[in-house]
């Protein structure tokens, strides 16, 4: 069968069969979804009864939270790569179910529209009589098209069969004696987080948070000063499009919601003194935080939160230098080696060599990686070295020097003296650009040069290993930038240790570079050493591995 972008998933199994069933039903899904799939929650319905059914509330319990935080556990571990969504809209307390609905207890006045447009619909409703197999498609199509805004004729598929060897097992299983215990409900509740690359860890909070809240959500995402310790704070997302996701996110699962959404600049923000806020959704790492919080607003009067706890999900695919848990920083530690943005256009450039333009701030071990990348194959063109030739005597860069900036520059050997050189033009830009408008075009010259040697000798790959190659505006002769970064205070230590400087020397030197997060801004490739060399040494290979095959497409379409 077709693959189909986005679906819409029915669950009709009740709620204490579902557990055994989500691991199968999303690996039977995956295999038809490729890109979104919603979840709607409807225990219980039948779709093969001969009567077309009606949506219905249904109440928020605490089984279904549970339900909820298994479902994107079971996600994570089986198709990671669907960006899954439980629907909430349909569920809320019958008191406030009656007095808010257009028609009695109906979620859907008018069918409501989704972010992304199902294509298809699946359900898990276990097929009695395959005779009943056209009728059960029926029904289901006009139970979806009653709830959502999907695609004409849209198609349905019963995921029946794959689900057959699970019957025997639930038939054992007892239905619960006490009635389900109802999960408390608040008018207004908080939570704060970085929501970077949206996952299932902050898909259960998000939607236990939506679970609990029945008229106001607010949200306070870290910005600014609340990122500086982020591992790869360079890679976090810009905060408006942290925002957007989010909206769009809770849009689709309970529009009903005031949804706020407000800047964190410090660890408490708005929690410490919004006087209606009633409860925080925390996980069992970020209690101590949610405490915190209620420590202060003792302090201002305010009345203390419920800390609603939540479990942190684990992370099945983690590597030995990643979280257990599922977290944004290992998404982000993923992304280095891949290619974060295309390529812009490299038209003019000869196809082969394929120059690869490596940068990155002082102590950042760019050039060791450049060494790494010349041991699989590549021409490293060493920038600095190239540097020191242009100064040489007798070049047309050391004539234009010593004109623009004095013979006392000059060692008794008439080379020039590149510290009393540096002393002249240190804190002075201007003198400092009319230094390096003779210079950086010199270098850039043998820069080419090499690069078309290279290209005549028939090598495949050059890295251009250049610690001013964007701010020289080098980027012209490239076919790609990547960029290495490591934390600030990690450069300053190494820088400290190599060079024998002062940590206040170390630090000028790195703020007189561009910062991580400007050069990241022109990265097509994001590469860190700040982790044990072993961990370097695949990250450059898997970069490696992808620029290759990244070559072969481009050759392909040649």
């Amino acid at each position: 069968m077709s693959m189909f972008s986005t679906g819409i998933l029915v669950l009709t199994s009740p709620l204490h069969t579902l557990p055994l069933r989500i691991a199968p039903v999303l690996s039977s899904a995956a295999q038809l979804v490729e890109r979104t799939l919603y979840v709607h929650l409807h225990p219980g319905l039948n779709l093969g009864s001969g009567s077309q059914p009606r949506p219905v509330f249904i109440p928020p319990v605490v089984d279904l939270s549970t339900l909820i935080t298994r479902l994107y556990s079971n996600a994570a571990d089986i198709c990671g790569h669907l960006d899954i969504r439980v629907l909430l809209t349909n569920v809320r307390t019958q008191s406030a179910a009656g007095s808010g609905a257009t028609i009695p207890n109906c979620p859907f006045p008018t069918p409501q529209p989704l972010s992304h447009s199902p294509e298809v619909v699946l359900t898990d409703f276990p097929l009695q009589d395959p005779g009943q197999s056209h009728q059960v498609t029926q029904c289901l199509q006009k139970y979806t098209g009653h709830c959502y805004v999907c695609s004409p004729s849209l198609p349905s598929v019963l995921l029946h069969p794959q689900l057959m060897r699970l019957q025997e097992k639930e038939e054992g299983l007892q239905e619960p004696e006490e009635k389900e215990e109802p999960l408390e409900t608040y008018s207004h509740v908080v939570v704060g987080g970085t929501f970077d690359r949206l996952h299932g860890a902050h898909k259960t909070l998000l939607n236990i948070s939506c679970l609990l809240a029945n008229r106001r959500f607010l949200i306070g995402v870290c910005d600014q000063a609340m990122l500086k310790k982020k591992v790869l704070k360079e890679l976090i997302e810009p905060y408006s499009l942290r925002v957007q996701t989010l909206r769009e996110f809770l849009q689709d699962i309970k529009p009903s919601l005031q949804v706020e959404i407000v800047p964190l600049d410090d660890p408490f923000g708005v929690s410490v003194v919004d006087p209606l806020l009633q409860c925080i959704v925390v996980s069992e790492e970020t209690r101590k935080g949610g405490e915190a919080v209620n420590k202060k607003r003792i302090e201002n009067g305010l009345p203390v939160l419920v800390l609603h706890e939540i479990q942190l999900l684990k992370d099945a695919h983690h590597t030995e230098t990643e979280e257990e848990k599922i977290s944004s920083s290992s998404l982000r530690s993923r992304l280095l080696g891949t290619l974060l943005t295309p390529a812009k256009d490299t038209s003019h450039l000869p196809p082969v060599p394929y120059v690869i333009g490596l940068t990155g701030g002082s102590g950042s071990g760019k050039s060791s990686i450049a060494k790494q990348l010349e041991a699989l194959g590549a021409v490293r063109i060493d920038c600095d070295k190239l540097g020191h030739e242009v100064y040489q005597p007798g070049t047309a860069a050391y004539h234009r020097v010593v004109e623009e900036f004095g013979s006392d520059i000059l060692n008794e050997d008439n080379t020039i003296n590149r510290r009393a050189l540096g002393k002249k033009v240190f804190g002075d830009q201007e003198r400092l650009k009319a230094l390096t408008n003779i210079v950086w075009p010199e270098i850039a010259l043998l820069v080419k040069n090499t690069i078309r040697q290279s290209g005549e000798e028939g090598k495949q790959v050059c890295v251009v290993d250049a610690a001013v190659l964007l701010e020289a505006g080098w980027t012209d002769m490239v076919h790609e930038v990547w960029v290495t970064v490591i934390p600030e205070d990690e450069a300053v230590s190494r820088i400290t240790e190599r060079d024998g400087v002062s940590t206040d020397d170390a630090l000028r030197r790195l703020h007189s570079q561009w910062s991580n997060t400007k050069q990241v801004e022109h990265a097509n490739v994001v590469l860190s050493t700040l982790w044990e060399p072993e961990v370097t040494r695949k990250q450059v290979l898997k970069a490696w591995n992808l620029l290759q095959k990244r070559i072969q497409q481009r050759q392909d379409t040649q």
